[in-house]
């Protein structure tokens, strides 16, 4: 699993970003591309690579989820998977297997 977190606060509120590619191979189908947003560690809105769309959670969620879904948000985060996923699991992957044989 990939995970990248991106935290940004203003006036003690904590906004964040969790990237996530799980995989049990290096091919596109056994690959999950998933990004979550939170808001005071209370998770908002998330898109996964499969159910193809944004989910909310809440009702700020549920609104940016309807917009979201509906602009130019939900199609870069389609092409994510591959985009993203799939070079950095495939450089993961590598590194690992060459490095499992060093002593």
């Amino acid at each position: 699993s990939l995970f990248f977190i991106t935290v940004c606060t203003a006036d003690g509120f904590r906004y964040y970003v969790v990237t996530d590619c799980e995989f049990n191979s290096s091919k596109l189908n056994d690959i999950e591309f998933t990004q979550s947003y939170y808001y005071n560690k209370l998770e908002f809105i998330r898109f996964s690579s499969s159910v193809g769309k944004y989910v909310g959670y809440t009702e700020v969620g549920i609104k940016n989820a309807e917009s979201w879904n509906n602009g130019p948000e939900v199609i870069a985060s389609r092409g994510a998977k591959e985009r993203y996923c799939l070079n950095n699991v495939g450089i993961f992957t590598e590194s690992a297997l060459t490095k499992s044989g060093e002593c």
